[in-house]
């Protein structure tokens, strides 16, 4: 299990997908343990704070990567982010030679750090957290910029500082968010491949 932890937006998603390609391993990604906010009104669910831990069911998480390391699939929820809530299909997650855990919190809960092989800290600086945030936010979440803005420096930044960057002293390897994707990449392979379980060789790149 390699856990793959750091601010908002500094990368994560991106080195998960390229590990995975490479792996051929599926990702589970902690926002779809957010809790389910349908019990509370719209404007309520917009007041809650995402960026703490308690806003995400670490015992639903740890229950599934128990089972994972067991061999067994699981069901992982699925997220509305637009919503808050969670949507009434599962998407199967089944065990295999590797798991990819990535999301904010993929290195606070002690128990979910005792289970990772490999623990990475992808970290970048807050102007490009913020900018790469908004983008996405607008993009894929239907949020305004300006709402956007307002809740990263409420919520995202102080929880960040008081929360996810400490979790920095965990990592086995600590990656810059700004470097090339490949270069984060050599690195991640390289610790695997010290460690003793090499993974497949990256695909070739196709000429031209």
């Amino acid at each position: 299990m390699i856990g793959i932890a750091g601010p908002s937006c500094a990368g994560k998603s991106e080195l998960a997908g390229r590990l995975t390609s490479v792996l051929a391993a599926p990702i589970l990604p902690l926002d779809c343990y957010y809790r389910d906010l349908s019990h509370l009104s719209l404007r309520q669910r917009a007041a809650v704070n995402f960026d703490v831990p308690d806003a995400l069911d670490e015992k639903l998480l740890a229950r599934h990567l128990a089972l994972l390391a067991s061999g067994a699939p699981i069901k992982r929820p699925v997220y509305d982010f637009t919503r808050h809530v969670r949507l009434r299909r599962r998407v199967w997650v089944s065990p295999g030679r590797f798991l990819i855990i990535e999301g904010l919190f993929a290195l606070y809960w002690e128990a979910v750090r005792e289970r990772l092989s490999l623990k990475l800290f992808v970290d970048a600086p807050d102007a490009v957290c913020f900018q790469r945030r908004l983008e996405r936010d607008v993009r894929e979440r239907g949020r305004t910029p300006e709402s956007v803005r307002r809740q990263y420096e409420q919520t995202v930044r102080p929880m960040a500082e008081r929360y996810i960057l400490p979790t920095r002293r965990f990592a086995d390897l600590v990656l810059k968010g700004t470097d090339p994707p490949e270069r984060w990449l050599a690195a991640v392979l390289e610790r695997i491949g010290r460690g003793g379980s090499r993974p497949p060789s990256p695909p070739p790149v196709p000429a031209g």
